[in-house]
């Protein structure tokens, strides 16, 4: 067989989705060599890391050494506002952008860098569920190439966070923060790396770093889900803190709360406790893109580790204590297996339990009503007055 590699990309539009928060991801019909079609998702922050990374991948074809020399296409960054308006009018940039890419020497264009990045992910095959609270918007690239005023809105007012101490960058993407600076969060990562900008900076920043100006909780973050989902290590954790979780390498583990920080809580039988969600993928997928998230920036730290941190909130933030998470795990890990066990029963009946004992307990018989004379018998003296008078 001949070396992988692509033949063609093409951009079918965009879709607007509202998990983990609001934000767009462009549609890409890649064309492999052995004749099949791939439709993939990407944010415009991944493009732009990509693109990034193969500049310095490539700093002569890149115009690094001498302008004249460069080759690969330009990529303008991330604007402010990246709204819906931003999103559509980006389309013609990256067609002209895919289509410099595929016309590159074979050394740039069919590199490993270029081919992982256009390749199925696991995320792509496993779109929005249907059941969300609002479902994703898709707007498909028009055949004539141009735009529908209707469907463009104005951009989308970005959150505001508030950086709780200092922050020092650790890699060109990532953005420096100092303590009280307010930036704009254009996307949030389950890795707990979110994109920020701020007046001429924009880059990563550890969501641990950065509070909300209105509450000190994250109102996005989801509620605990104790029925779990499998995830399998891709990386040994020692615990720092005491309500961390140690794992080794390839250990499989229950997902049960995932924080927006990053720092998600994971069962192992029945001890709950902290674990990076870095060093997490889920079970049966590649962990190829995974690892190469790690080996570009680490896990972020956790909030209860940063020093000198400083928020503008009388109270601290609302957590639940892992013995809280254990209790309540507990109790759901037993009331599953109490429905699991086997056994004739009877519709309504407790489990465990003879049917026979299930019956109905016989009822004490009625006794009959006493006669006229039985009653002036026994009744008492002013009893029998009145009746005596009424007669």
């Amino acid at each position: 067989m001949g070396d992988t590699f692509i033949r063609h990309v093409a951009l079918l539009g965009f879709e607007k989705r509202f998990v983990p928060s609001q934000h767009y991801v462009y549609m890409f019909l890649v064309k492999w060599q052995d004749l099949s079609e791939k439709v993939v998702y990407r944010r415009f922050t991944e493009i732009y890391e990509f693109h990034k990374l193969l500049k310095e991948m490539f700093p002569i074809e890149a115009g690094e050494i001498n302008p004249e020399s460069r080759i690969i296409p330009h990529l303008p960054a991330p604007r402010w506002f990246d709204g819906q308006r931003a999103a559509e009018s980006r389309q013609g940039t990256l067609t002209e952008y895919c289509n410099a890419l595929m016309g590159l020497p074979a050394k740039i264009s069919r590199c490993p860098h270029l081919l992982d990045f256009f390749k199925v992910r696991p995320e792509d095959l496993k779109l929005p569920s249907d059941s969300q609270v609002k479902k994703p918007e898709t707007y498909l690239m028009p055949k004539d190439g141009k735009s529908n005023a209707a469907d463009i809105t104005g951009p989308i007012i970005l959150q505001t966070y508030r950086a709780i101490a200092d922050h020092g960058k650790n890699s060109a993407s990532e953005m420096a923060v100092a303590t009280g600076d307010i930036v704009e969060v254009v996307e949030k990562i389950e890795s707990g790396w979110w994109f920020c900008q701020m007046k001429a900076k924009r880059g990563w920043v550890p969501a641990s770093f950065l509070e909300p100006l209105d509450s000190p909780d994250e109102a996005e973050d989801p509620e605990p889900n104790y029925a779990g989902e499998p995830y399998v290590t891709i990386k040994a954790y020692t615990a720092v803190e005491e309500d961390e979780m140690s794992l080794s390498q390839g250990e499989t583990i229950e997902v049960i709360h995932k924080l927006l920080d990053g720092w998600w809580v994971v069962r192992k039988e029945d001890v709950t406790g902290y674990f990076p969600s870095m060093y997490l993928q889920k079970s049966g997928q590649d962990p190829a893109q995974a690892q190469r998230q790690i080996k570009g920036r680490g896990a972020p730290p956790r909030r209860s580790t940063i020093r000198n941190a400083h928020s503008i909130h009388q109270r601290s933030r609302k957590r639940l204590s892992q013995d809280a998470y254990r209790r309540n795990s507990v109790r759901f890990l037993q009331q599953r297996r109490r429905l699991a066990q086997p056994g004739p029963q009877s519709a309504g009946s407790p489990r465990g339990e003879n049917p026979q004992s299930q019956r109905a307990k016989p009822q004490p018989a009625v006794p009959p009503r006493p006669s006229a004379d039985l009653i002036l018998h026994r009744c008492s003296e002013s009893t029998k007055r009145k009746l005596a008078s009424a007669v």
